[in-house]
Order: structure tokens, then sequence, then C-alpha cells
């Protein structure tokens, strides 16, 4: 089984980005699923019904998502259309709006994803160790097959529940800092692991975001209204799981990294 696992997708360039690729990608990758994170497709941060859809229909299959999935409040009352598609935090507080994990099927694979949120340097939400190890033993019930996305700022945090899950799913995947790292690896009991994907956005950015304002504000502490670069060079960063189908475990992660336009 292949897995192609998109970084966050940064507003109207991004979803450009991720349209114009994804056919190349699935001729020399041969995806049996296509997942991403998508709680910035909306003028790069949170989604709206429009976005989901769009990123639907170009052939994302089911998308992830983090911190910013309610910045657009009108999504709130969204989210339930989305849910056969869409997982929010399993880690947010008890009544949240969506589904808590998804178990997709095709071609005969069974294909379990749930998406948390860390602690560390992140408003508070329920503990992401704690309340993932019910969710999984229910998801194992139906497949071994499982991708989890972790959604943190701390690499440490990341790496620690890769460790804590390691052999019980099929890969831990960060995402959030929107800057790929370089320690793809299986772990020692078969989880895929890297601290994090990296972005789909304008490459001349601080990541993703316009640079101007984001400077403004670190020099004078003010706040400064910004937005996502929208044109210009971009970068699409993703990995590649190759996953045995019998044992839920993976066999070889690779990172993917692609600049479009110069």
């Amino acid at each position: 089984m292949k897995i192609l696992f998109i970084g966050d997708i940064i507003g109207k360039l991004g979803r450009k980005v991720t349209r114009q690729l994804l056919p190349e990608l699935r001729k020399e990758y041969c995806p049996d699923f296509i997942l991403a994170n998508g709680e910035n497709l909306a003028h790069g941060s949170g989604l709206t019904l429009k976005t989901y859809d769009e990123m639907i229909g170009a052939g994302i299959e089911v998308m992830t998502s983090g911190n910013h999935i309610w910045e657009k409040k009108e999504f709130l009352k969204d989210i339930d259309r989305c849910c056969p598609y869409l997982v929010r935090p399993a880690n947010f507080p008890p009544g949240a709006p969506g589904k808590d994990h998804i178990i997709i099927e095709k071609n005969n694979l069974k294909l379990g994803i749930v998406c948390l949120v860390g602690r560390v340097f992140m408003k508070a939400v329920d503990c992401p160790f704690r309340v993932v190890e019910p969710i999984i033993d229910k998801m194992r019930e139906k497949t071994d097959n499982i991708i989890v996305d972790m959604h943190a700022e701390a690499t440490s945090e990341k790496a620690g529940i890769g460790y804590f899950l390691d052999g019980k799913v099929s890969a831990v995947l960060g995402t959030h800092t929107h800057v790929q790292t370089a320690d793809e690896k299986v772990l020692p009991n078969g989880t895929g692991f890297i601290s994090d994907v990296g972005m789909v956005g304008g490459r001349d950015s601080i990541i993703g975001v316009q640079i101007e304002p984001i400077l403004e504000r670190y020099i004078t502490q003010l706040p400064k209204q910004f937005g996502p670069v929208e044109s210009g060079p971009a970068i699409f960063n993703a990995v590649i799981l190759t996953i045995d189908e019998k044992t839920g475990k993976t066999e070889k992660i690779e990172r993917i990294f692609r600049v479009i336009g110069s």
C-alpha cells in the first residue's frame, strides 16, 4: 500500500500548486490513498466549504487539520458535511463538532486516519497521549493501517508521540511548522516518522506568509495584518509511505520536495 501525504496547503497558491502536481505525482508514485493537511486552505488560515470542495475535487481523499480549523467561523456549521473526508484533532475538548478519526476503504484496502494537536507552545487541549490510545485500539479492530497527523510546534512532542505509538500505527507524520524536516525514518517497531512534512505555498515567504508584515511585527512588536503569499515560485512538500497492508508496518518513507516556478 502506498500513501501520499501532503504537508499544510497554504491559501490560493498552495491549492493551485496541489492541483497542478497531483496528476504527475499519481503517475510517478501510484498512491493508493492521497491525504493532506488542509487547515490553512482558506487564505492561509482555516477552511471554507468552497476550498474544501476544491481540494476533494482535485483528488485528495482525506484531509487532516489542526489548531486553525475554526479560524473561518462559518466552517463550524459546515464541518458535518465534510466529515466523511475530514478529521479534526481528536484531543479537542468533548463536544467539538466533526470526527476524531476516519476509516476509509478503497480497492479492498482499509486506512485509518487520526489527527492530534500538541500542547507545547500551543493552546491548552486534552493530552494527546492519553486521548489517542483508546482511539487507536478501536481503529485496530478494523485495520492495522493507521496514519496519525501530529500537528504540533515542538519537535520533541512529535517525536514523543512517534515513539509512544511505535508498532501501534503505520506512521506518525508531523505538521504545523511548515518547514520540511530531514529526519524521516522507520522507528524500531515499524512506524514511519517525520517531524514535519512541510507545506505547499510560497517559496519566498516566511512559512507561507508575506515577508514584510511579519518583519514589521518582529521589529516593532505592533499588530500588523498579514496574509499568505499568493503568487510567484512555490514549494510542494509531501511524503510517500510504503506500507505492508497485512501488518500495518511502514517499509519505507520518502520525502518529496518540489519547486514550482522560478
